[in-house]
């Protein structure tokens, strides 16, 4: 998901978001026909929840994030997502958890953060002050894409906590529906037309790129996170989201086919001492 935005570069941001969710959305589609008649779908107020939880948590979410990571590179936005376990423990932690008790593991956090955070904005402003406003922008937008997902992670676990009548695959099928229209409705008004799509280079690898992340990270990572969130505390939930951002940093890597330098190291070593010892307070 991270990565995807730098090995299809020659594509929209627009584009790369609205085939990923339409994917999400075909998918769920057809999943729910496999669904009883009687639980297929959903009554008004559940798709109105629905059609805002989609914008919050996916077609908002990640077009926020795809212009972030095109403007900042991979590595600092991975890490400013990976802030959502500490946002999601400090908004949604359980009574009797004091803030004095996470001081420890937001310290970590914050530390390596600011230092992902100095490291590449140096060796962006080092080149030039064009690429060091543009960064600075990408990071906002991270910020923005964070904001919006930590909503969504908080309204969603509280909407299936209320709701326990409701099966975790339904809903996710019936927010990948909701995020399937949006995502057309995106490509329409903003997105590339069908020839230029086409005249496009690596259009095989964007077609597979938007199956594996509409069908995997998608469709199957949203039923695997409303079944979490049905069983656990928002709180402890959102720490589960470190592993996406240490694979995203993976990857990054990868993509480029370089070692993390030694700053890299010591800030992904603090980040993941401080969800350790965020769930270390929470228990």
């Amino acid at each position: 998901m991270f990565v995807a935005p730098r090995m299809v570069g020659h594509f929209g941001m627009v584009d790369i978001t609205a085939a990923r969710f339409a994917v999400f959305g075909a998918i769920a589609g057809l999943a729910v026909f496999a669904r009883p008649a009687a639980v297929r779908w959903p009554n008004g107020r559940q798709a109105l929840t629905a059609l805002g939880l989609s914008v919050l948590g996916f077609s908002g979410y990640y077009l926020l994030l795809a212009f972030g990571i095109e403007a900042a590179g991979t590595e600092v936005p991975s890490l400013i997502i990976g802030t959502i376990p500490v946002w999601m423990m400090l908004l949604g932690r359980p009574a009797g958890l004091h803030l004095r008790a996470l001081l420890p593991g937001l310290v970590l956090t914050g530390a390596g953060i600011a230092l992902m955070i100095w490291g590449a904005w140096s060796a962006q402003h080092g080149a030039g002050e064009g690429n060091g406003a543009r960064f600075g922008w990408g990071i906002a937008l991270a910020l923005c894409a964070m904001a919006s997902w930590t909503v969504y992670g908080l309204l969603n676990a509280a909407w299936l906590q209320r709701h326990t009548e409701l099966n975790a695959a339904d809903w996710a099928n019936w927010l990948g529906i909701a995020t399937g229209l949006g995502a057309l409705l995106l490509w329409v008004v903003a997105g590339s037309d069908m020839a230029t799509l086409q005249a496009r280079p690596d259009g095989t690898l964007f077609i597979w790129i938007a199956l594996a992340s509409g069908i995997g990270s998608s469709w199957l990572g949203t039923i695997l996170w409303n079944v979490a969130s049905q069983r656990l505390s928002a709180s402890l939930c959102g720490q589960l989201i470190v592993s996406e951002t240490l694979f995203a940093l993976l990857y990054s890597f990868i993509w480029d086919g370089r070692w993390p330098q030694a700053t890299e190291w010591v800030a992904a070593l603090l980040f993941v001492l401080g969800i350790l010892a965020s769930i270390k307070a929470h228990r």
